[in-house]
């Protein structure tokens, strides 16, 4: 089964998600035959490679609301993120273009060993919201990418070059044809979409109700044997296939 995730690592609900749909995957009996995979969006392209400014204030004046409300909502988004198990610290958010830091997502899944994508996308979300690093800058992702496995040299010559340029767009294209409009987004063998950071028991009823869509339950009964004649060698209940119920056996 395969589950494609769109998000952006600057959202703050996609680490959130990400965390609540692997709870999720860990109880899922069939999490080994389940395949997912990271798909980019941006939330803000326009955003520069460098913005002057805090977290704050760059959230108050895109969504024109006063700073104190803005403050408000990030306390209410780190205690979220705290009853999953992470540490976001807002006032040491470094604004920047989340864009390089997707090229090197597509890397990590082009030329990274299997779950390299994965380990890509945990450090990226983890060094901007807990650790207060600058995801646009070459040096941390140089320090992201060889730290899951890539080599430093093909990093480099990736961003220099722009060689995932174009599949960073395609991903966010495709998302629009979806009629994705916010992230974290999750589809289930292109069938079933998840909008949000929903909470673990509806990411594991999604994946149960996904995996008996695509594997349906077959019944296999004992052949009849008429040639033997009725119950030969073997008690009629044993052919019979008997079974208790909530009203008994």
């Amino acid at each position: 089964m395969n589950v494609d995730i769109w998000s952006d690592i600057a959202c703050p609900w996609c680490f959130i998600g990400k965390r609540r749909f692997e709870k999720a995957l860990a109880g899922f009996p069939h999490k080994d035959q389940v395949t997912v995979t990271w798909h980019s969006f941006q939330l803000d392209p326009s955003l520069p490679e460098h913005y002057d400014g805090t977290e704050l204030e760059y959230l108050s004046q895109r969504k024109g609301m006063p700073e104190d409300r803005v403050a408000q909502m990030f306390e209410q988004v780190t205690q979220v993120a705290a009853g999953e198990g992470l540490a976001y610290d807002f006032s040491t958010v470094v604004v920047a273009n989340s864009f390089p830091a997707h090229e090197l997502l597509h890397l990590a899944k082009a030329r990274g060993t299997e779950g390299a994508a994965d380990a890509v996308k945990e450090a990226l979300l983890s060094a901007h919201f807990e650790h207060g690093k600058d995801i646009g800058s070459r040096q941390v992702l140089i320090e992201v990418g060889t730290a899951a496995g890539l080599a430093e040299a093909d990093i480099t010559a990736a961003l220099d070059a722009g060689t995932y340029r174009d599949a960073v767009r395609a991903d966010i294209r495709e998302a629009q044809a979806l009629g994705i409009q916010g992230v974290p987004f999750f589809v289930l063998d292109r069938k079933y979409g998840v909008s949000g950071a929903q909470p673990a028991e509806l990411f594991a009823q999604a994946l149960d109700t996904a995996w008996r869509e695509s594997n349906p339950l077959v019944m296999v009964n004992a052949p009849a044997d008429d040639s033997a004649g009725p119950g030969a060698g073997r008690g009629d209940d044993e052919l019979n296939g008997q079974a208790c119920g909530p009203d008994g056996c």
